[in-house]
């Protein structure tokens, strides 16, 4: 009489393993960490067009509008840049160029964004253009973070 061993129900080896029914979250998870912080680091970069040094003073911060405004910048050289735009124009192209991208709304906010090492003809140039053209709303934003040092240094 030879002895037998149970293995368990006579499964065999089928039913040794049960296969795993999860999905391993882990990779997928540190893919998404590592894309979110390239993201965060270069999203300001690509945001920011021709890179100035805005003058710093204590001015009030102008009031937010959901509307986004044209943007003209006045680098160190004096060149001159429409949004995001990388290449420079001339000042004679500047008028018509503002006039299309605001679809002639004349309405529209737009800012001069001038180096502090611009001379300062450059910038009322560019103003007086836009006065001429029509432009009612021109603003020139500035280094808002300054105010508050320049307030408590007494001026």
């Amino acid at each position: 009489m030879a002895m037998m061993i149970n293995n368990g129900g006579g499964r065999g080896r089928r039913g040794r393993r049960r296969q795993m029914a999860d999905i391993n979250v882990t990779p997928m998870v540190d893919v998404m960490l590592v894309l979110l912080v390239v993201f965060m680091i270069t999203a300001p970069m690509l945001a920011t067009g021709v890179a100035v040094t805005l003058p710093k003073t204590a001015a009030e911060q102008l009031k937010q509008e959901n509307e986004r405004p044209l943007v003209v910048t006045i680098d160190k050289d004096s060149k001159i840049y429409v949004g995001m735009e990388k290449t420079a124009i001339p000042l004679k192209e500047l008028a018509p160029m503002l006039m299309a991208l605001a679809e002639n709304n004349l309405e529209k906010r737009v800012f001069v964004r001038g180096d502090e090492a611009v001379p300062y003809g450059a910038v009322v140039n560019v103003l007086a253009l836009l006065q001429r053209a029509g432009f009612k709303n021109a603003g020139l934003p500035v280094d808002a973070n300054a105010a508050a040092r320049i307030l408590e240094q007494g001026g």
